[in-house]
């Protein structure tokens, strides 16, 4: 009996291999479909902010705590600060701070115990039953990796996938866990960042960011 060749394996496309990296290296889940999406409130939750004000809270996040930029190539962020963490200025329109898995949750309460909730903040938590565009793995090249190879753009920050850049990348073979911001760190127990400085800080920025944009607004003449 003859032996059976095997036939040559199909390469594997860009999108899969982003997909590959989030599953196998960092154990994280993904949402199917395309673009390529996390599933958030499992490993971790998001705090999406803008850029000016997350860049001013990232003091309060461990070395290691992943962060993200995303949307928005056409507006630039102009933050000095921005340009002081060198990201690229195309993507800095807002910015994801990932957060233990449950603050989506406790964001509400604890911006009412910081006396934070009578204000309209733009300031969003993405937990459980959400997801957030996998920004792509450091050193792959940007461009779309949607399944057909082409870009999808549409509302939500569907567009093609490298709309969203990584500025502090998660480490492969580590627990995400220990780097995250999280309620049982207040009062300084353990090595996790303090969520609740965190919040406090990036709702402090996130006013005032508010308060700049409405100074820079023509008045309204009647």
């Amino acid at each position: 009996m003859l032996p059976t060749v095997p036939l040559p394996r199909r390469p594997l496309h860009p999108s899969d291999s982003v997909r590959q990296w989030y599953e196998n290296e960092l154990g994280w889940a993904t949402v199917p479909g395309s673009p390529l999406r996390l599933a958030a409130g499992l490993r971790f939750d998001v705090l999406d902010v803008p850029a000016e004000a997350g860049v001013r809270a990232l003091q309060r996040l461990g070395p290691v705590s992943p962060v993200a930029l995303h949307a928005s190539r056409s507006a630039p962020c102009e933050d000095p600060a921005a340009r002081r963490e060198k990201w690229p200025a195309r993507h800095g329109k807002r910015m994801w701070l990932l957060v233990a898995a449950g603050s989506a949750e406790e964001l509400p309460g604890l911006l009412d115990w910081l006396e934070w909730g009578a204000l309209a903040l733009d300031l969003t938590a993405i937990g459980a039953g959400g997801s957030i565009e996998a920004p792509l793995p450091p050193g792959v090249p940007e461009g779309p990796l949607t399944a057909d190879g082409a870009g999808t753009d549409g509302p939500g920050g569907s567009g093609p996938q490298g709309a969203a850049v990584w500025l502090r990348p998660p480490e492969p073979g580590c627990e995400v866990e220990p780097s995250l911001p999280t309620l049982s760190a207040v009062g300084g127990g353990g090595g996790a960042p303090d969520l609740v400085r965190l919040v406090n800080t990036v709702a402090t920025q996130c006013h005032r960011v508010r308060l700049r944009r409405a100074c820079a607004q023509p008045p309204a003449y009647s």
